[in-house]
Parts: C-alpha cells; structure tokens; sequence
C-alpha cells in the first residue's frame, strides 16, 4: 500500500508546473456600440461608431444655428458634402449668390434625417430667408427604400413650410452618382431616380420649386464625367459652375 503522504507530496509536485504556467486572463473586450436605428424620415442626430454624437456634426450644427441667430442671411443652402463642397468655391459662391447674402448648412454624410433634425433644432430659427435650396438623400441610397428617402425629403420640406411660410423652396434632384450605370452605384442611381419621381410631385408652383439639373453634367461614353465629378459624387469647380449656372435663372425669380 502506498504511503499517503507520498501521493499528496507527488500530486502537489505534479500540479506545481500547472499553477507556474497560468497567466492572468485578458480584460474582456469592450461590447460593441448598438447605434441607436434611424429612418430616412425620422429626425435623428448623426453618431460615430462609439455611440456618441459625431462631433464634426455637432459643431457644424451649432455653428450653423448661431448664423441663424444672426438673422441677416435671405438665402439657405441646406445638405451633405456636395452642399458643404461650395466653401470650397468661393469665387463662385461669391459671383453667383453672393448679392442674396447666402449661408450654407450642408454637412458631410449627412443623410435626410440628419437634416430634418438641424432644422428642427435651432437652424432655421430666427432667419427669415426668402429661398431655401435642398438637395439631400444621396447618402440615404445604399440603406433605405426609395420610399422612405422621398418621405425624408417630404418631411424635410414640410418643416420648411412650417417654420419659413414666407420662403420659396428650391428642391433639387439629387444628383446622380457613380462612373457607370450598371454594378451597385447603378442601382443606387435606379433608387435615386425613384426618389426625384416623387420629389417632383412635390411642386405646387408656388411655394416648393423642382428642378432637376442632372442632366446638365457631363456625361462621356455613358459615365459622368470625372471632370465636372473627379469621384463620380463630389463636384469639382467646373461642377459647381455648372450648378450655379443650372439654377441661376430660377433663383433669381424667387429672390425677387
């Protein structure tokens, strides 16, 4: 019969290695971020994948809501990075609407709800622009339904009404997009066309004003040309003149 001690002497002795080598367990990883679920036509704040507001949009928000403030501006632009793309054009800007003293709210990545959230929360406050140009929903184009983004815009559009009766809308297409028609962008391009069917019944004559200007960029062998749009989404200076010159003649109607 083996000697007990000599079993727990031999148990302790082959468990030593086993308790030398254990290393302290790694902190667990921190759970992802669920972001809050947005709709196209539900206001909503823009957030960063760590599930705070984005500050870049925060800012700009906040910025923008002081120049509201001011109450000096009779034209708003309002919209994504196309939009926010004319503070890159300033000699443009500046010759073309230059005489309607103009601000420009358009954000980068913005989509419809992002907008519809600005403009209920301080950012057409206290202005009393005569025209409001909008051109939003492209960025709405790889998540939602042609319906829900044309509702966005719809909802975008009323709140105007509401809160500005006195101004004009200027509701622009949403531009087309993409360097060929066929693949994912094509079909981004199909829903976006959609989109401005229903946005162009939104035209009372009166108050709300569509106008689709798409067809005034260059296109080259049946794909944009990456002059006017070197990505195939963001307007280069000659886009931007093109733009300017594309809606110049009704602006100035409805600034009179």
């Amino acid at each position: 019969m083996k000697n007990p001690l000599l079993v727990v002497l031999s148990l302790l002795f082959l468990g030593l290695p086993v308790y030398s080598q254990t290393t302290t367990p790694a902190a667990p990883a921190k759970p992802a971020v669920a972001l809050p679920p947005q709709k196209a036509y539900v206001a909503a704040q823009k957030f960063s994948p760590d599930g705070k507001v984005n500050p870049g949009f925060a800012a700009a928000h906040e910025k923008f809501v002081a120049q509201a403030k001011e109450g000096k501006a009779r034209l708003v632009f309002l919209g994504d990075s196309i939009t926010a793309g004319w503070a890159r054009q300033e000699a443009i800007w500046n010759e073309a609407f230059g005489k309607y003293d103009p601000v420009n709210f358009g954000i980068g990545g913005d989509r419809t709800q992002h907008v519809l959230w600005r403009i209920e929360n301080g950012e057409l406050e206290v202005i009393k622009p005569k025209a409001v140009v909008l051109m939003i929903g492209t960025n709405n184009s790889g998540s939602d339904s042609a319906e829900d983004i044309a509702k966005g815009v719809t909802a975008i559009v009323d709140t105007i009404k509401a809160k500005q009766p006195q101004s004009r809308i200027l509701l622009l297409a949403v531009f087309p997009r993409g360097e060929k028609p066929t693949g994912k962008l094509g079909a981004a391009n199909e829903k976006l066309k959609q989109v401005n069917q229903t946005l162009a019944k939104l035209d009372d004559g009166k108050t709300v004003h569509y106008l689709d200007i798409g067809g005034k960029f260059p296109v080259v062998d049946g794909a944009l040309s990456a002059e006017a749009m070197p990505d195939f989404l963001h307007l280069s200076a000659s886009g931007y003149q093109i733009w300017a010159d594309a809606i110049g003649g009704k602006l100035a109607e409805l600034m009179k």
